[in-house]
């Protein structure tokens, strides 16, 4: 019994043997044409984007072409936004017209309004002065003035430069505007309810870069 044991043993291992000898007669034999692992790292990672940590925020480049250089040296107004901008790393072209129209829009309402608390922060105190003699003289003789603001046709920025620390911006605003001034009796002295005005007016905006405060003043106005 013990002998039919062993030679029981035996032949497992035999087939054992057989069965691990062949697989590596396939699998165990090198063509020659095998990458090495770093070769295949190499392969693999290359064909790969290098990763990007999600942290990580990716800021404007600098270099540019010598087109755009050219480009941006022959543009007063991108020239100066630039000056701008890398003293100001919060300032964005989009943004402050954003604000200028609305800064725009509540200057002239609160003037029609004679709203001074509006007035008062958004104006220097030379463009502030002026406007509050002219109000003055309304309410002095009695006047009112009805102002319906209609919208913009166009907003764009004439000029603009650094004078440090002073960031200066003048932007020609295409306004559309219904108003209508009337004596202490109600009789129109100037304007009409129903007929919608154009107007150009130039702004001039300013803003020290080093303030904590981002909001513009108005410093200057032209037009109409």
């Amino acid at each position: 019994m013990a002998d039919s044991q062993l030679l029981g043993i035996l032949l497992i291992a035999m087939v054992a043997g057989i069965i691990l000898f062949r697989l590596y007669t396939i699998l165990g034999r090198r063509t020659g044409n095998e990458r090495e692992p770093q070769e295949r790292l190499r392969r693999v990672a290359g064909a790969m984007p290098p990763a990007t940590p999600d942290n990580v925020v990716a800021l404007p480049d600098r270099a540019s072409t010598p087109a755009e250089q050219q480009s941006g040296a022959n543009d007063p107004v991108a020239r100066g936004l630039l000056d701008i901008r890398l003293a100001d790393r919060r300032f964005e072209s989009e943004r402050f017209l954003d604000g200028a129209r609305h800064a725009y829009e509540m200057i002239v309402t609160g003037f029609a309004a004679r709203d001074r608390a509006t007035l008062r922060p958004l104006l220097s105190d030379e463009v502030y002065a002026a406007f509050d003699t002219v109000m003055r003289g309304h309410e002095e003789r009695k006047e009112s003035v009805a102002y319906s603001f209609a919208g913009f046709k166009s907003v764009r920025i004439t000029h603009a430069a650094l004078k440090a620390p002073n960031a200066e911006i003048t932007l020609e605003f295409s306004a559309q505007f219904t108003s209508t001034t009337t004596d202490a009796k109600g009789a129109v002295i100037e304007g009409d309810p129903k007929t919608v005005r154009d107007v150009t007016d130039i702004w001039s905006f300013s803003r020290d870069t080093r303030a904590g405060d981002p909001n513009w003043t108005l410093v200057a106005t032209s037009g109409g």
